[in-house]
C-alpha cells in the first residue's frame, strides 16, 4: 500500500512539514505496511518559499530589509535548485506579523522591503522570480517596492512622494525611466489564491483593509488613492489593472508587479503542486492525507486541500482531510474529490490547548483513520 500525506500547514501551531512527519507517525503507530510519502505543501502564502526550496535542493540566503513601518529587520528569500529562480514570500519583509497590533495602519506601511529582495536576489545573478503573496500588512499597490526599484513616485512638485498608502494621496507623475534595467531580463512569477480586483467594493482596501487596521474612512481613503494610482499607472505604461481579476492581492501588490515587473498572476497551489511532483506521486497511490488549520467554504476556493483532492479524484484515489476545526460549507470539498473531513479534536479544549497539542492530536486522528481505512480494504477483499 502506498500513502501520499500532502498537508498545508496549520497555521501557528504547525509549518506544513511537521503536520507531515505527525501524519507519518500516526500511520506507523497504526501497524500498516505502507510506502508513506510526505510532501508538505503550500497555497502562496506561509511556507512556500521553503516548500519550494526542500523539493529542489536550494537554499534560503539572509539580508537586511525595511519592514512594514520602514525599520530595518532580518529577512530571507530562497534560491532553487537551478541557482536562478528566487522564491519571495513578501511576509517575510511586509507581513502583519512583523509589527504590534497597536502599528497597523496600512496609510503607513510599506512594500520597500519587497522591492529590497528583489534587488539582492538581482545581485545574486537571479532573474526568474516566484513572488508569493498573503498575510500583507500593506496596502500600497506595490509603490514601495516599485520606489525600491528605482521608479519615482511623484507629488505636483515633482518630489519623491513618501511611503505607505497614504502617501498615494500626493501623487500625480509616474517616471519609470529609474527603474532598474535587469528587471527587463527577469520573468515574474504571482503566486496567490486570491481573486479580487485592485480597486473597487471587492477590491484590496475594501476586503483586506480592515485585517490591516485600517477604519471605514481609511478603507474609503486608500480606494481613492489606490485608484489614482491605477489611473496613472494606465497613463503611464498603458496597463489597466483596475479591475484585474487577483491584482488586488497583498494590498494591490499583485496589480504592481504585474503592471511594471510584467508579472503573471498563478495559483499558488499549482506553482508548489509542479514543482514538488505531486501529480506523479499521487498517480499510484492507494490513499491520500491532506490537513490545514481550519477547513470551511473557503478551502474549495484554491486552498491547497482542494487541489490535492481534484488531482486524485483524476486517479481515483480516495483523500481524507485532517483539520484544526471545521467551519460552514465543507460539503463543497466533497464534490472536488474529498472522501471524508475530520477535526483532529478529540474532546473540548480551548484554542490554546488545541494548538499546543496539534502535532499529537493530528497523530491520532492519522493513526485512527488509517486502522479504518485499512480495515475496509481488508473487508472489501
Amino acid at each position: 500500500m502506498k500513502i501520499v500525506i500532502a498537508p498545508d500547514s496549520f497555521k501557528g501551531s504547525l509549518t506544513a512539514p511537521e503536520a507531515a512527519a505527525a501524519i507519518e507517525a500516526g500511520i506507523r503507530k497504526s501497524g500498516c505496511e505502507a510506502e508513506i510519502k510526505r510532501i508538505p505543501l503550500a497555497d502562496g502564502g506561509e511556507g512556500t518559499m521553503i516548500c519550494l526550496v526542500e523539493a529542489t535542493g536550494g537554499e534560503i540566503r539572509a539580508v537586511q530589509v525595511a519592514n512594514p513601518l520602514g525599520e530595518r529587520i532580518a529577512a530571507s528569500y530562497g534560491v532553487l535548485g537551478d541557482g536562478e529562480t528566487c522564491v519571495i514570500e513578501m511576509a517575510t519583509a511586509a507581513g502583519l506579523y512583523l509589527i504590534g497590533e497597536q502599528d497597523r495602519n496600512p496609510l503607513l506601511t510599506t512594500t520597500c522591503g519587497v522591492g529590497e529582495l528583489i534587488i539582492a536576489a538581482l545581485d545574486a545573478g537571479c532573474r526568474r522570480f516566484i513572488v508569493a503573496l498573503g498575510g500583507s500588512a500593506t496596502n500600497d499597490g506595490g509603490a514601495g517596492m516599485l520606489q525600491a526599484l528605482g521608479i519615482r513616485l511623484k507629488n505636483a512638485g515633482g518630489e519623491e512622494i513618501g511611503y505607505g498608502g497614504g502617501a498615494l494621496e500626493e501623487l500625480r507623475s509616474i517616471d519609470a525611466s529609474g527603474l532598474d534595467p535587469r528587471i527587463a531580463e527577469c520573468e515574474f512569477i504571482i503566486a496567490s489564491d486570491v481573486d479580487n480586483p485592485f480597486v473597487g467594493e471587492n477590491g484590496a482596501s475594501h476586503v483586506f483593509g480592515p485585517q490591516k487596521g485600517a477604519s471605514s474612512d481609511m478603507v474609503e481613503r486608500l480606494d481613492r488613492n489606490l485608484t489614482r494610482f491605477a489611473d496613472l499607472i494606465e497613463r503611464t505604461t498603458g496597463n489597466r489593472i483596475h479591475e484585474m481579476t487577483g491584482a488586488g492581492a497583498a494590498g494591490g501588490l499583485a496589480g504592481g508587479i504585474a503592471a511594471f515587473l510584467g508579472g503573471e498572476l498563478k495559483s499558488g497551489f499549482e506553482i508548489v503542486s509542479e514543482h514538488v511532483l505531486l501529480e506523479e506521486s499521487i498517480a499510484g497511490a492507494h490513499l491520500v492525507f491532506t490537513g490545514e488549520g481550519q477547513t470551511d467554504f473557503q478551502t474549495a476556493h484554491g486552498k491547497a486541500p482542494c487541489g490535492v483532492a481534484r488531482i486524485a479524484k483524476r486517479f481515483g484515489v480516495p483523500v481524507i482531510v485532517l483539520s484544526g476545526s471545521l467551519g460552514e460549507g465543507i460539503e463543497e470539498l466533497h464534490k472536488e474529490g474529498v472522501a471524508a473531513v475530520f477535526s483532529i479534536m478529540n474532546r473540548p479544549m480551548t484554542l490554546a490547548q488545541a494548538m499546543e497539542g496539534s502535532a499529537a492530536l493530528l497523530e491520532q486522528a492519522a493513526k485512527q483513520l488509517t486502522r479504518l481505512f485499512v480495515s475496509g480494504s481488508n473487508h472489501a477483499k
